[in-house]
């Protein structure tokens, strides 16, 4: 059972990072309507999406590390 939670907290620490390349704009569309979309959506929301990624990475992180010190231990 404590290895579901690891994995969640992994998977969440990939959200975050997922969502804080996306906000950077590291993470691109081919098509170019969606591409402008996503842009005006990272210049209208930027700043909070960039503050949610990077208390979640930072949370997530925590998290991962107390809970394979307690695994080891």
């Amino acid at each position: 059972m404590e290895y579901i939670g690891l994995l969640f907290e992994i998977i969440f620490l990939g959200i975050g990072v997922y969502l804080y390349l996306f906000v950077r704009g590291f993470i691109s569309q081919k098509d170019p309507k969606k591409q402008a979309k996503m842009d005006e959506f990272r210049k209208e929301n930027g700043w909070w999406l960039r503050l949610a990624a990077i208390a979640l990475i930072s949370v997530m992180t925590i998290n991962i590390a107390l809970h394979i010190q307690q695994l080891i231990t």
